[in-house]
């Protein structure tokens, strides 16, 4: 016949790999979501082989957005009076900028060293909310700092870059 004290140790030891399972998996799914955040810009900016390259002059800018011509760069590119870039801290008017033109569209990215650890914000940023869960949730410190020191050594990188 099992003891009292056995059966409280098994539900202790469940209990505790369900917070193990319910934190890790909140952890990774967090840091899913900034790789897919970030993809949406990162394919266009990393995967730029058969894609329209080259600068646009930014003319103009509204509330979420910027706009000049864009100059080709690459073969196959045709030159275009107006294409749009999202305004960021980053973008001025004045300003030219090397570009990648997304598919089907006159909207562009960022290309180069600056596009791409500009596209990871995202990723940056998950990296650390998953270090706070994996500190708090999983009680892995270690885990924790190296996660948070890769999120805070990417958007320190993007930031200086931009």
């Amino acid at each position: 016949m099992p003891s009292a004290v056995s059966s409280s140790q098994g539900a202790v030891a469940m209990l505790r790999f369900g917070r193990l399972a319910a934190m890790g998996t909140v952890a990774v799914l967090i840091v899913i979501a900034g790789v897919w955040g970030s993809w949406d810009t990162a394919q266009y900016v990393m995967l730029t082989k058969g894609r329209e390259r080259g600068t646009i002059e930014v003319t103009r800018c509204g509330a979420d957005t910027c706009s000049g011509p864009f100059t080709p760069l690459s073969a196959g590119a045709r030159a275009r009076a107006s294409v749009v870039i999202d305004k960021t801290v980053a973008v001025k008017r004045g300003q030219t900028y090397t570009v990648v033109v997304k598919s089907d569209s006159d909207d562009v990215v960022r290309s180069g060293p600056a596009g791409v650890l500009y596209a990871w914000v995202p990723l940056g940023g998950a990296l650390l909310l998953a270090s706070v869960v994996v500190a708090g949730g999983l009680r892995l410190a270690r885990v924790s700092w190296v996660l948070a020191g890769a999120g805070i050594a990417l958007l320190t990188a993007a930031f200086v870059m931009l």
